[in-house]
């Protein structure tokens, strides 16, 4: 039975349970005290009020940081720029905060700060990451009783990229990317172009998942971590020609060669090497995967539906496959006037 007990003016209900937290609170009816005790009795024969976990006032956010970077971000595939974010974040003075101390309001502080530095996008991926760790705290390790990012109001996303390269800028790049000595990165550059795969998809492709009769490349490791099959254009057939190596001829369904990667080469040299070209071209923002915005677009002006296109870019959300469509209003107007806006 609850503790009903007068104190002062008002009635309070006390209810103990081995192995549970005791509670009480108080009323201004006795009535709605023994109302109170009846219901949480209730609740705690049947195991739905658990005990909050005592947090450890030696334990730290950066301790926090550095249990989920080895026991959860080091068995991620993309562990590598998570890792980063995670050392960025243990520089920071939210890293040195008592978990005890920790606050929504330092939360808030750290995004006001990092917003002065970096995007919004940024921020917004950094308090997630932050937002998953300390649920991961709360949930399996026990160590929180809430998870303060969850009342912090994150940035505004921002405008979705609409940035398209013209076939000038295209060319410019193009025979920027011809005059390295390395020939890796203007065919990793044309491949992506052709196929619309994301960097790390065009670098993880092997010979062996290359059917060149058929004109399909299946895709084992993807952003959504479901394998893809690939239709491959010309254009894309033709790079592939270029490079097997040992060719003497077109290359079959079959070859043998030596070296399993189709494109042998880190995507730090890729980066580099891109980014010398665009400085040599003179073009500003243009990121490498803008080219995936204009080869899914350049889909979509061939007319290819948008299940077909989904097949090809892996989308599973036709909301985020659309934004990555981004027709050019002179070329929509074109149409309109049936090829001429004279």
């Amino acid at each position: 039975m609850a503790t009903i007990r007068k104190r002062g003016a008002r009635w309070q209900a006390q209810v103990r349970r081995a192995g549970q937290p005791h509670l009480s609170k108080s009323f201004l009816l006795r009535a709605d005290a023994e109302a109170w005790g009846r219901q949480k009795e209730v609740e705690a024969d049947r195991g739905e009020i658990i005990r909050a976990p005592q947090i450890n006032s030696r334990l730290k956010v950066r301790d926090l940081l550095q249990r989920y970077l080895l026991e959860v971000t080091s068995k991620k595939r993309g562990a590598a720029p998570e890792a980063a974010r995670l050392k960025r974040i243990f520089i920071d003075e939210l890293a040195s905060l008592s978990l005890m101390d920790l606050r929504p309001a330092h939360l808030a502080r750290f995004r006001d700060k990092r917003l002065e530095s970096v995007s919004k996008g940024s921020v917004r991926r950094e308090l997630a990451l932050l937002r998953h760790c300390f649920a991961t705290a709360k949930d399996e390790w026990g160590l929180l009783t809430s998870n303060p990012v969850e009342r912090v109001s994150l940035p505004q996303d921002s405008m979705p990229r609409s940035r398209r390269p013209s076939p000038e800028e295209l060319g410019k790049l193009l025979a920027a990317l011809a005059g390295l000595r390395n020939p890796l990165p203007r065919r990793v550059f044309q491949f992506a172009l052709a196929t619309g795969m994301r960097r790390g998809e065009v670098l993880s492709l092997n010979w062996p998942d290359v059917d060149l009769a058929r004109k399909v490349a299946l895709l084992r490791l993807t952003k959504n971590g479901e394998p893809r099959r690939v239709p491959l254009s010309e254009a894309a057939v033709g790079v592939l020609h270029e490079t097997a190596p040992g060719r003497s001829g077109p290359v079959k369904a079959k070859v043998d060669i030596p070296c399993q990667a189709i494109f042998p080469i880190s995507a730090n040299a890729v980066r580099l090497a891109w980014e010398r070209a665009k400085k040599k071209s003179g073009i500003e923002d243009l990121r490498f995967h803008d080219l995936r915005h204009e080869a899914i677009t350049r889909c979509f002006e061939l007319g290819l539906s948008v299940p077909e296109v989904a097949l090809i870019s892996g989308h599973k959300d036709v909301r985020v496959l659309l934004a990555y469509a981004n027709p050019r209003a002179e070329d929509v107007a074109l149409k309109l006037n049936g090829g001429s806006c004279m």
